[in-house]
């Protein structure tokens, strides 16, 4: 990409979004387009078809989404699958029509098969039914990936697609009711610090065992991908490693301060049982993440004392 190359990032509010254009300020790139969803909202299907027509952006990271942890997930099967597929099938079509570059998917390591072997490899996609608790966020995001898949087939089009696996950042969403593992894990030991509570619960076994990405790390991943030209396809974004639940809870309660018990609440569903994903693919192009999970937890913590 040009430096003075038009680039539009969908989702420039959310965590992931952000820090993408973050990364794409720090390397120097001076016409970055957004859109809050007030004034465009990624839904309607004219009024992104009005913006592609208008603004013609060169290059564009679909980062926008919606997105939740385990029990928003699993009560908004229909709102997960709708939204999500309208944003892609509006944002992927208007960058056909319009003569996009290149565009980068993003999407998520839950479209890969409940049981899938470990660590996750690209190939393993539809090789396995999914984890019931997000099945409707994971089918319209394995859709999105064939969309790109059958525009880049049918049309030529240079549409690709990144999986990063679990992300955790500043930006991130820390509401109990809808947030993803590790920022509902701070803010409960966070709370739980300054009332002088007793004991954490930790939600299900502790044994799941989960891969951790620093929204960062993705963000170069992601502008990373957008230049490199043998990034092509369906792409693993992650750091190869895994903690269980139970260990991640340890490693926030020593963070925060916190020196109260963590008490396991097993009558609360585990989820997929592990989900590492294989990365030797980015790996071999050149890219590998950098930032260690404790360094990033203390990260976001001090992000989170200065905002909450």
């Amino acid at each position: 990409m040009d430096k003075t190359a038009k680039i539009f990032v969908a989702g420039h509010r959310g965590m992931v979004g952000s820090a993408i254009v973050r990364e794409l300020q720090n390397q120097g790139y001076k016409n970055i387009l957004t859109k809050t969803r007030l004034e465009l909202d990624l839904i309607d299907q004219k009024a992104v078809r009005d913006f592609f027509a208008q603004e013609k952006p060169e290059y564009v990271f679909l980062s926008a989404a919606k997105v939740g942890g385990i029990e928003a997930n699993r009560t908004q099967q229909g709102a997960f699958t709708y939204e999500n597929l309208q944003i892609q099938n509006n944002i992927i079509h208007n960058s056909y029509l319009n003569d996009v570059k290149r565009l980068v998917f993003l999407g998520s390591s839950c479209i890969y098969p409940r049981m899938a072997p470990q660590p996750i490899k690209e190939e393993y996609l539809l090789t396995g039914p999914l984890e019931p608790t997000n099945y409707g966020y994971a089918i319209a995001k394995i859709a999105g990936v064939k969309m790109c898949e059958a525009y880049r087939d049918q049309y030529g089009c240079d549409f690709i697609a990144l999986m990063p696996t679990n992300l955790y950042g500043i930006n991130d969403n820390f509401d109990l009711n809808g947030s993803h593992v590790l920022p509902a894990l701070l803010r409960k030991f966070h709370e739980a610090k300054i009332a002088g509570k007793p004991v954490v619960e930790v939600w299900g076994s502790g044994t799941p065992m989960r891969e951790f990405l620093y929204v960062d790390d993705l963000a170069k991943a992601c502008v990373f991908a957008m230049n490199n030209k043998k990034v092509a396809g369906l792409t693993n974004i992650g750091t190869g490693e895994d903690v269980t639940i139970a260990e991640l809870a340890k490693l926030i309660k020593k963070i925060i301060g916190y020196n109260g018990e963590i008490k396991l609440d097993t009558t609360k569903p585990d989820g997929t049982p592990r989900k590492c994903m294989d990365v030797s693919k980015i790996n071999a192009l050149g890219w590998r993440a950098e930032i260690s999970l404790e360094e990033g937890i203390a990260k976001v913590y001090q992000w989170y004392l200065q905002n909450s």
